[in-house]
């Protein structure tokens, strides 16, 4: 099976309906955590980092529509995510649209323009949707990390009820990513991984290169009645039926994972 391309995606969705579980918005899980419950049986909360090729991401979201799949589509402020038609077109759909902030690295390090710019930025993308979560864009070759804007302002004060990597219980749910165009991606990721709770995923077996060892697993866990909540994060820009752009991505991450690794070890 080739690896990261549409008709491998909504293998993977229908994996994940087939095992049972219950697909959530970022936005629905901070719901109910407000309200101090938590949502019942198992659930996956499925995150779309647009960073590059939007059309790309109408193509994810369209597949999920059709399986009555509802996701959470988080766009920077960059030509190549903000592209207003299509994140109207997602969120016709019935998808979530959120923030995807970099606000301190666009701002130099200047924490109180970067504020201005995260009002300025969260009022437009709230003319396509009522934007109520955010999600710090990685910027790995970029020493701000996002999330440090929150350490003199807080969130909460723009109508703002969750941050992936600020709210999320990751005791409770296990984090997967594409980054780095795999799946144990964590090892060549800048900001995009939960180091906190990896070690214990790996002791577990919760470690996967491919998209099919992903599925395998999960149609395993189902079969043992052993599956955990999850959150699963994609870069659309990745996933396309298009030979050309799968070959170019392959090879653009390729250098981006060296670039990444080097990044790391100077750290």
């Amino acid at each position: 099976m080739k690896d990261f391309t549409l008709t491998t995606y909504r293998q993977l969705l229908c994996a994940l309906q087939q095992a049972g579980y219950t697909f959530l918005t970022f936005e629905t899980y901070c719901e109910a955590q407000q309200k101090g419950v938590s949502p019942s049986g198992k659930y996956v909360i499925m995150r779309h980092d647009v960073d590059l090729r939007a059309q790309n991401s109408l193509e994810t979201a369209q597949i999920e529509a059709e399986l009555g799949v509802c996701a959470s589509y988080y766009f920077r402020v960059v030509p190549e995510s903000n592209q207003p038609e299509i994140i109207r077109q997602i969120a016709a759909l019935g998808h979530e649209i959120g923030y995807h902030y970099e606000d301190m690295a666009i701002a130099n390090g200047d924490i109180d323009a970067a504020i201005r710019h995260f009002e300025q930025q969260l009022t437009y993308f709230r003319q396509f949707y009522p934007v109520r979560t955010i999600c710090m864009h990685g910027a790995p070759t970029s020493k701000y990390d996002g999330r440090d804007l929150w350490k003199k302002y807080d969130y909460r004060d723009y109508q703002i009820i969750g941050e992936p990597y600020l709210v999320m219980d990751f005791s409770r749910v296990l984090y997967l990513t594409d980054t780095g165009r795999r799946w144990d991606g964590y090892k060549v990721s800048v900001r995009d991984k939960i180091p906190v709770y990896q070690d214990e995923w790996n002791s577990r077996g919760w470690t996967f290169h491919h998209t099919n060892q992903l599925i395998n697993w999960i149609q395993q866990t189902s079969a043992e009645k052993r599956q955990p909540n999850m959150m699963i994060t994609t870069h659309p820009q990745r996933w396309t039926n298009n030979g050309l752009l799968w070959w170019k991505e392959l090879m653009m991450q390729n250098v981006k994972n060296l670039v990444k690794r080097a990044l790391i070890a100077f750290k």
